[in-house]
């Protein structure tokens, strides 16, 4: 896919403290979905919209993160000498999907802020950010949909998910304007996490945005918000309210395939989905699930 944009950041600072144990040595990031580690999932969807240059904003003890995307010569060469050449096939596969990068973000002061570390390498150019926690299926080419409008029309866009009105306090919320587009609104205001009384709507913003560089200034005047962070959705109220700044802020609405793998319940649903969905793995481990559920609920009576 051809684009102008080609830039893509991936905040990774987090302590992922709602898995701990797991997470106090290993990176969230990491976790696997399947045979995966999610983060890869969230690189090889940058790169499917055509997005090659990506930059991951990471903290301490996450040097795992380098080192996957990274090449692995004396693993490789084992693999090599054994003749193993689908394993080998996909050990080489996360070194290259992108050309990668990464920076500190140093003190956690939120998404904004990490936002903001990307200043310096991603310029004046609009670009991508996708947030790890939410993997895209690759049949709902989401990201991509978000950059033609954001081509089109300029400025900044946002992914949005009707939920229910009992969930909307969990995530930012946008008010909206109808477009001649079906699955796209124009964003007249932003609210973080409201609650469902006060919530302008239910289109909650979910981790994909494409981001117009105005953004930078403004995040850098933009006080701490909810939590004493930097809030991303704060500077995108900002450029909502006045489009002289960095252009209007649109929505595309997702109706496809997102698997929030933030929570744990969530996370290990992830898991059972895709791993169904494998032509390798899914036909017997749906029969074993089946006949596990089966039992279950015998024993459940």
């Amino acid at each position: 896919m051809h684009t102008s944009i080609t830039k893509a950041v991936i905040p990774a600072a987090g302590l992922g403290t709602r898995f701990l144990p797991a997470t106090k040595a290993t990176p969230k990031e990491m976790l696997p979905v399947v045979d995966k580690p999610a983060i890869q999932y969230v690189v090889e969807e940058a790169a499917s919209a055509g997005l090659e240059d990506v930059l991951l904003i990471t903290g301490r003890n996450k040097r795992a993160l380098e080192d996957h995307f990274d090449r692995n010569y004396e693993l490789e060469s084992a693999l090599q000498k054994k003749g193993d050449a689908d394993r080998l096939a996909r050990v080489q596969e996360s070194s290259a999907l992108a050309t990668t990068h990464y920076v500190r973000q140093g003190d956690p002061k939120g998404l904004g802020h990490a936002v903001l570390c990307a200043a310096p390498h991603v310029g004046d150019q609009p670009f991508a950010v996708l947030l790890g926690d939410d993997l895209i299926d690759p049949r709902d080419p989401l990201l991509a949909r978000m950059i033609e409008i954001q081509e089109r029309h300029g400025g900044s866009v946002v992914a949005l998910m009707e939920v229910e009105p009992s969930q909307i306090h969990l995530y930012g919320c946008a008010a909206v304007e109808t477009t001649e587009d079906g699955d796209v609104v124009k964003v007249t205001d932003l609210v973080e996490k409201p609650a469902p009384a006060d919530a302008p709507s239910n289109y909650a913003i979910i981790g994909r945005y494409v981001l117009d560089p105005a953004v930078f200034d403004v995040l850098r005047q933009t006080e701490p918000g909810r939590g004493g962070e930097i809030q991303l959705t704060d500077a995108l109220q900002t450029l909502a309210a006045d489009e002289k700044i960095g252009g209007p802020v649109h929505g595309v609405v997702f109706k496809g395939r997102r698997y929030d793998t933030g929570d744990r319940g969530d996370y290990l649903r992830a898991i059972v989905r895709l791993a169904c969905e494998r032509e390798d793995l899914g036909p017997e481990f749906r029969s074993w699930l089946r006949t596990f559920v089966n039992e279950d609920e015998a024993a459940a009576g």
